[in-house]
């Protein structure tokens, strides 16, 4: 533990559940993620609850997580937390400050961002990231990122991130899909591209754990997110996947009571999951949805695939899910082609994250 004046800085302690004796810090941490996503944008639902995060805190095979606690007389006053990836050769470490704006300039979030970079140095990585959040507003001052796409309001954590050296990368659209309005632009949109697809395509469903027949195709698509999505000049790592990756991954996604429902492309001739799309949703049904990896590999692109895994998982999804009411997804600005399809059935802007980048 170290201490700065009356500012104390703990780990943050993992349980084995939310019923667990010593889960109190980790349900705060939860509750401080929801707060700090609420007076960023104003939608509190972006952030997990702690029984959906437990199980990939705890599982620490493929990406180690630690969190750090800052107690001002007793109180937390807030927290960091700091991934780290376990492929080989992963050279980044990402991190998430939270900072009440009650408790902001104080010193706890120039306490905290040491800790991060602290942290990072430790464990050998040479590059540092974080994302900012964002309502989709005109600040005094819009930052405007490296990529040239997009642009955001300046906040005081942003302010922070450009005095300690980060670099403003990328901007990603926060865009909502009402999962309760009429479905017809849905359908129309997904028959539209299965006839333009033709018949070398053909889409497959399923809801996690991925059946054993389909893993390591799967792995293998999974694995091109790192290497095919636009990332500007973000370095990011390159993930290495197979069948056992892909079964952690079920169990941590599954293990906290979340469901998860995949819509992908199978190439026919080759045998290949050449596109996917997934929708998470928390052990409570009535939240929100998330968006998490669509991806369509690059050498299948212009086959109108990625409109077919969004249309199919999103029209499979109001069955599974029917009382969630909305779905919420990130999308790179410069990444026209899916914003594209977003935007023709029906997604809107909601909110904006930033990208920061530092090299240590």
């Amino acid at each position: 533990m170290t201490t700065t004046t009356t500012l104390t800085i703990s780990p943050l302690i993992v349980p084995k559940s939310v019923d667990a004796a010593d889960a109190a810090d980790f349900l705060a941490y939860a509750e401080l993620n929801r707060q700090i996503c609420d007076e960023e944008t104003g939608l509190p639902d972006l952030a997990q609850k702690a029984v959906d995060m437990i199980p990939g805190w705890l599982d620490d095979t493929d990406e180690i997580s630690r969190g750090f606690v800052a107690r001002r007389g007793g109180d937390i006053v807030g927290m960091v937390t700091v991934s780290l990836a376990q492929d080989s050769g992963a050279s980044t470490a990402e991190f998430d400050l939270m900072v009440p704006r009650e408790h902001w300039g104080q010193g706890i979030e120039e306490t905290l961002l040491a800790r991060a970079e602290d942290e990072a140095r430790l464990a050998g990585r040479r590059v540092l990231q974080t994302w900012t959040l964002h309502r989709p507003v005109e600040g005094e001052r819009m930052l405007t990122p490296k990529t040239g796409w997009g642009k955001v309001p300046a906040t005081e954590l942003t302010a922070l991130l450009e005095a300690s050296g980060f670099s403003f990368e990328q901007v990603e659209r926060n865009s909502g899909f009402d999962l309760h309005g009429d479905d017809s632009a849905l359908k129309n949109a997904l028959a539209e591209a299965q006839a333009a697809a033709g018949t070398e395509y053909h889409e497959l469903s399923w809801s996690l754990p991925t059946p054993v027949g389909i893993r390591a195709g799967y792995a293998a698509v999974l694995a091109r997110l790192s290497t095919d999505a636009p990332t500007g000049d973000l370095e990011i790592d390159e993930q290495q996947w197979d069948a056992e990756r892909v079964v952690r991954r079920d169990a941590r996604l599954t293990g906290g009571g979340q469901l998860v429902s995949v819509s992908a492309v199978e190439h026919i001739s080759s045998g290949t999951i050449v596109a996917y799309n997934e929708l998470l949703i928390g052990a409570d049904r009535t939240e929100v949805t998330h968006q998490m990896g669509t991806l369509v590999l690059k050498e299948h692109r212009g086959h109108r695939l990625g409109t077919i895994v969004k249309c199919a998982n999103l029209l499979r999804w109001r069955d599974l899910a029917p009382q969630s009411p909305w779905v919420s997804t990130f999308n790179a600005e410069e990444n026209r082609p899916m914003l594209d399809i977003n935007e023709a059935i029906g997604f809107v802007p909601v909110s904006y994250a930033g990208a920061w980048q530092k090299k240590l």
